[in-house]
């Protein structure tokens, strides 16, 4: 088993990209980049190196592929080594690593949706707006039973 060899160029490109903006409009590639760096990071302590110095190297070795070419390094997973992906057979379809990113963003935002509007259902009730904004659920304390949902 291999660590993935693109994570660390796109947590470091990612990371590239906030530093050239500011206040909020950085925090989204922070994110993105800070997550990214977890696949080798996880990968090397499952395997029991170093994290710190694999971590280093690694981020080495894709500091020295020259812009614009693809660097083939990652993580073996079987001994922590530093080690050529291609070398090792094992490869990263571009189809494949989009889409899981693709997938990751479309969930967060799935989550962030679903906080706003259960956000807008508390803060409702808070208002005091004169009635229910929204469906109740069973606290046993003046509750209508008609806008109560099921449990």
């Amino acid at each position: 088993a291999a660590a993935a060899a693109a994570a660390p160029a796109t947590a470091a490109a990612a990371a590239e990209r906030s530093a050239t903006l500011e206040g909020v409009e950085a925090a989204p590639y922070k994110a993105a980049g800070q997550a990214l760096e977890v696949i080798p990071r996880t990968l090397a302590q499952n395997c029991g190196a170093n994290v710190i110095r694999a971590l280093t190297k690694l981020r080495a070795k894709h500091a020295e592929t020259p812009a614009g070419s693809a660097c083939p390094f990652g993580i073996n997973g079987e001994t922590g080594e530093i080690c050529d992906m291609r070398a090792a057979g094992v490869w990263e379809p571009l189809v494949v690593k989009s889409q899981t990113i693709k997938t990751a963003v479309e969930a967060a935002n799935m989550l962030l949706r679903i906080d706003d509007i259960v956000s807008g259902i508390s803060k409702g009730r808070a208002g005091g707006g004169g009635g229910p904004s929204g469906p109740q659920v069973d606290d046993h304390d003046n509750v209508d039973p008609e806008a109560m949902l099921p449990e």
